[in-house]
């Protein structure tokens, strides 16, 4: 018996790719593929939720499949540590209910924003640098508000990052404390640069993204998890 999913945002690049990868898999239905224009409630007739909408939907998507004691897989950047708070709060309210946040199915990215938290602790000043494509709507993107937010993190006992004119537009975006820097470019698909100052030296931690590729065993690995049952919680540490 396969795993009946739907997927919301379907209409856009990352949504119509992973509505490929559901049709091409033996493990998945696809029975709703859902656009700006489609009543969400269609979600509803799935097992799994898949949001691949924007940051200004997002939230609605979720609370609406929770409160029906859906499982939701989120590959919608734009959840703050706050917001994740909130809906943990929900979820555990809808026994039936699961969420998995994952604004980006990387790996190597999971990889390059653990070892940014390690160098934290090391170095006082740091500033982020994320280039995405053109099409690319809100900045700065998810990953570098949680990468900032989880570079605060890590330096509980040190203090904010040192950030000096962050008074001056051109200075970036303060998140968690650490400037981020937004490019919207064509001909690019993912990059961030996490950059550490120190005295006579500087580091710099980067992971670009090549392809969509990436996306597939992520994806389906994550759409798993939440079809298991609800005794669990867990959100993106990216």
């Amino acid at each position: 018996m396969t795993t009946s999913v739907a997927v919301v945002g379907a209409s856009g690049r990352l949504g119509s790719f992973t509505c490929s990868l559901i049709e091409a898999s033996s493990e998945f239905t696809l029975v709703a593929r859902l656009g700006s224009r489609d009543d969400p409630r269609a979600m509803l007739a799935a097992d799994v939720v898949v949001d691949m909408t924007v940051p200004a939907v997002s939230q609605q998507i979720v609370d609406l499949a929770v409160a029906h004691g859906k499982k939701v897989l989120v590959g919608t950047s734009g959840w703050t540590g706050d917001r994740i708070t909130a809906l943990r709060r929900t979820v555990e309210e809808q026994p039936l209910a699961g969420v998995v946040i994952i604004p980006n199915f990387s790996l190597g990215s999971v990889l390059a924003t653990a070892l940014s938290t390690v160098a934290a602790r090391f170095f006082d000043a740091a500033e982020i640098i994320e280039t995405h494509g053109a099409r690319k709507v809100d900045s700065p993107s998810g990953t570098a508000v949680r990468t900032a937010e989880l570079l605060l993190r890590a330096r509980a006992e040190l203090g904010p990052v040192q950030a000096p004119h962050t008074d001056q537009r051109a200075r970036g975006q303060q998140v968690a404390s650490v400037p981020v820097h937004s490019l919207r470019l064509p001909g690019v698909e993912a990059r961030q640069e996490v950059v550490f100052g120190g005295t006579g030296e500087t580091v710099t931690i980067r992971h670009d993204t090549t392809s969509q590729a990436r996306t597939s065993r992520a994806c389906f690995g994550r759409s798993m998890w939440s079809a298991r049952p609800p005794e669990w919680w867990s959100a993106s540490t990216r």
